[in-house]
Parts: structure tokens; C-alpha cells; sequence
């Protein structure tokens, strides 16, 4: 599954999403970069959703956001909007 999105993350880098994580916790943000194993979001609002999976808050300043396991993801949503 997790290749499944990583192909969906690639192909929707710049767009605002929400990430759901197998344990419930919820993640809202634009996709800034997509590695073989996480996604970074740089969360909309600015600075929430700070940890999380992967290697937690890193690089705010350079776009890359938080960084979320690929494994971890239940559920992605894009949308069109950067706010819901």
C-alpha cells in the first residue's frame, strides 16, 4: 500500500491534503516533498501538527514541513482549497 502513495503523493506535490495515520492522528498540510519512505507537509496555518511520525518538525523554514512514514497512512484526501 504504502507504494500506492507514494505514486499518489508524487503526482500531487503542492496541493493541500489530509493524512489520516493508522493510529488515528490526523495531518492537514501541502505536500512540499515526497521521499521512498515519508511525506513532508508544511502545515497550513502555520506551525501545528508538529511531530507526528518520521522525523518529527524538521526544516520549517526550508518548505519541508513534518515528515510522515508511508507506512503509516490510512488515508489520504486531497482538496482544492487550502483550508476545511
Amino acid at each position: 500500500m504504502s507504494r500506492h502513495h507514494y505514486d499518489l503523493c508524487c503526482r500531487n506535490i503542492g496541493r493541500p491534503a489530509k493524512i489520516v495515520t493508522h493510529d488515528g492522528q490526523v495531518h492537514r498540510g501541502i505536500i512540499r516533498r515526497v521521499s521512498p519512505s515519508r511525506v513532508f507537509l508544511e502545515p497550513i496555518g502555520g506551525r501545528r501538527n508538529l511531530g507526528g511520525y518520521g522525523i518529527g518538525f524538521f526544516g520549517y523554514g526550508a518548505g519541508l514541513g513534518i515528515g510522515i512514514a508511508l507506512g503509516a497512512i490510512a488515508t489520504i484526501a486531497f482538496s482544492p482549497f487550502f483550508f476545511w
